[in-house]
């Protein structure tokens, strides 16, 4: 009777080192980040200013599971599935009719080889923009986001630069191994138009950081029109590049980068300059400053964004911040923008 605990004893203990060394192999995280601020917002051309409690001043609010799992001699699967929400109301999405999972739905392998990604994930021009200015990835504040990512519904007929959308769904991406601070991304996206496989969305980026040294570049071909379910033909073929990067001085941070974007069925390109600087103030702050200009080249209508404001974080997970802007568009009203809130990661 000993003898048969012992060894049912020997046996449960085996089996729980082993479920134990499964389980340090393998890793889920439930993660995210909320940002809420309050302000007074009027974009060019707008009727009227509106006060606000809205969602996302500097990074579009998300939610959602991550995880990672070994599976020996160096090859790892993962996946990622992440949700956007307007903390302020507490709807899914960016906006009306955005997906579920319009930030992430997503699985893949990578080895030393790099990486490959099947799912929705991002688009190409996504990373390269948010690297080139100040502000990152602000939809409300970076006047750099604002003209590639954000059109106007106010009666200007001013749209995006962004042939379609920041993320793309039926995509593969092949991700390369960190080359002496260069990585390349590409991207191809399924058009899933029955009876035609030509229409597609096809892109490139490449990233390279050594020491104070960020550069950026991004080229897209685009018909799909994302994130809609199922993706509908743009009725043209859109292009859009850019070319930026920062150098980090101490003192100063400088940004800088330059784009354009056409159509084949027209003559008009729109041409997309941004500057900007980011200047530490105090122990954790940061003074951050950006102006954009976009020149549509066949109407003559330009616009024109400056943004600053101060970045304080209180914790390496909690900042607040304060930006105000200031909007213009060729022969129409101004518009100016204010906004303070706070910004917390999970």
């Amino acid at each position: 009777m000993k003898k048969n605990l012992i060894a049912l004893s020997l046996s449960l203990g085996g089996a729980l080192l082993c479920a134990t060394g499964a389980q340090a192999q393998s890793s889920v995280q439930l993660m995210g980040l909320t940002d809420v601020f309050v302000g007074s917002m009027k974009n060019a051309g707008d009727a009227g200013s509106s006060k606000v409690v809205n969602s996302g001043g500097m990074t579009t609010s998300w939610f959602g599971v991550k995880g990672t799992e070994d599976l020996g001699g160096g090859l790892r699967a993962n996946f990622a599935l992440t949700s956007f929400i307007k903390v302020d109301s507490g709807i899914q999405g960016r906006f009306a009719n955005d997906t579920f999972f319009s930030r992430d739905a997503n699985v893949g392998l990578s080895d030393s080889w790099g990486t490959v990604t099947v799912g929705r994930g991002l688009a190409p021009n996504f990373l390269p923009s948010i690297l080139s200015n100040p502000l990152g990835d602000s939809f409300t504040f970076a006047p750099l986001i604002l003209h590639m990512n954000v059109p106007l519904f106010n009666g200007t007929g001013w749209g995006s630069t962004t042939p379609s959308d920041t993320g793309w769904s039926n995509e593969i991406i092949y991700s390369t191994p960190n080359l002496g601070g260069l990585t390349a991304n590409l991207h191809y996206q399924f058009g899933e138009v029955a009876g035609d496989s030509s229409k597609k969305n096809v892109g490139i980026n490449a990233l390279y950081f050594n020491g104070p040294i960020t550069l950026t570049g991004f080229y897209e071909r685009d018909q799909m029109s994302n994130p809609a379910v199922p993706s509908t033909y743009l009725g043209t073929t859109k292009t859009d590049w850019m070319l930026g990067g920062a150098y980090d001085f101490a003192v100063v941070k400088a940004f800088a980068s330059y784009g354009q974007a056409k159509a084949d069925n027209t003559t008009n390109k729109a041409k997309t300059t941004q500057l900007g600087v980011s200047v530490p103030a105090g122990a954790t702050g940061k003074v951050l400053a950006s102006w954009a200009q976009t020149k549509m080249t066949a109407t003559d209508i330009s616009r024109k964004t400056f943004t600053v404001g101060y970045d304080y974080f209180l914790s390496k997970r909690t900042d607040v911040y304060v930006m105000a802007m200031n909007d213009r568009i060729t022969n129409q009203t101004k518009g100016n923008s204010f906004g303070v809130g706070i910004r917390h990661r999970f």
